[in-house]
């Protein structure tokens, strides 16, 4: 089979599409036929050896799948040949087959086709429980979500809108910011052209709800200052680059809480949040919840698709179509 190797650590344009042999499904295990992949920005760190975790090489790239069910190993039930499936992994995604264990699987929620079902599961989980579990939001909140043009923004965007909040859309170009309202953001922010801090807060009418942050850097610090007394302020990641020093007074003065959301480890500390986020999320799929996706690439492009997503150029998802 095809599949997209990382054999030197490095940027983007270093990985390479080989034929190596084709995944065996052992005990507990499901092979799944990959009809599309997503591309995450973690992919860009772990091939770059910036992640985490480090992955030593050769390995496969990529992480988020969708396919069909070509079989199983001993131990499996309830998964047939043909079924549709989404499911994650750390590796292995950017390929035509896969083996991955049966528990990384969950069914394609009805409304989804392969290739937004490949772009739904991570950042869709990560939107509605950093939203959620993790920010408390209530219906009439004003939450402000950086890099709002991203994935996992975009999915904020459409999450919280669904939920009742109202978002404001921080990006870093006015195409970028009419993007977000077209996706239903009551305001965005232009990074560099407006103060972040100051513009918050007077759309608020004194300050955010809730703050959610996945790009790190600079403006983390000027979103906290614009949150309300005890508001939340959850951080996914670092886009960005650079990891804040936020000064805990600031905390102390808002009353503010600070969270800390990694989608990894989830289920393995609030089993019962990933439960309730399911059910959930399949209602507001069955309602027309779907990701914004805006590039689809054949497999021999996964290393441009990449790269776009590594230097920004891109809004909502990039897909790769391994069919192509």
């Amino acid at each position: 089979m095809r599949a997209v190797r990382c054999e030197t650590h490095g940027d983007p344009d270093l990985l390479v599409v080989r034929d190596i042999p084709d995944p065996v499904a052992g005990p507990g295990e499901v092979l799944v036929g990959i009809e599309a992949a997503s591309v995450n920005y973690p992919d860009v760190l772990i091939a770059a050896d910036k992640y985490q975790v480090s992955v030593p090489t050769p390995f496969t790239a990529g992480s988020e799948f969708a396919g069909r069910v070509l079989g199983a190993g001993a131990d499996v039930d309830g998964l047939v040949v043909g079924d549709a499936v989404m499911g994650t992994a750390f590796g292995g995604a950017f390929a035509e087959k896969i083996a991955v264990p049966a528990t990384a699987l969950s069914p394609v929620p009805e409304g989804l086709d392969l290739v937004h079902a490949a772009a739904f599961n991570v950042t869709y989980r990560t939107a509605y429980h950093s939203l959620t579990t993790f920010g408390d939001v209530r219906a009439g909140d004003w939450v402000v979500v950086l890099g709002a043009a991203g994935g996992v923004g975009t999915a904020c965007i459409d999450v919280a809108t669904r939920l009742g909040a109202r978002v404001i859309a921080a990006v870093s170009t006015p195409d970028r910011a009419q993007e977000c309202r077209d996706l239903g953001a009551a305001e965005a922010i232009v990074y560099g052209e407006e103060n972040l801090k100051e513009r918050i807060k007077e759309i608020t009418g004194g300050g955010a709800d809730v703050v959610i942050d996945p790009v790190g850097g600079a403006y983390s610090e000027q979103a906290l200052r614009a949150i309300r007394w005890g508001g939340r302020f959850v951080v996914l990641g670092f886009a960005q680059g650079d990891i804040p020093r936020i000064p805990l007074n600031l905390i102390l003065l808002k009353g503010a809480v600070l969270r800390g959301f990694e989608i990894r480890t989830l289920a393995q500390h609030l089993p019962e949040a990933v439960e309730r986020g399911r059910r959930e999320i399949a209602r507001l799929v069955a309602q027309g919840m779907t990701p914004h996706v805006s590039e689809i690439h054949a497999l021999d492009e996964a290393p441009k698709a990449l790269a776009r997503v590594a230097e920004r150029q891109t809004t909502g998802k990039v897909v790769i179509d391994t069919t192509r």
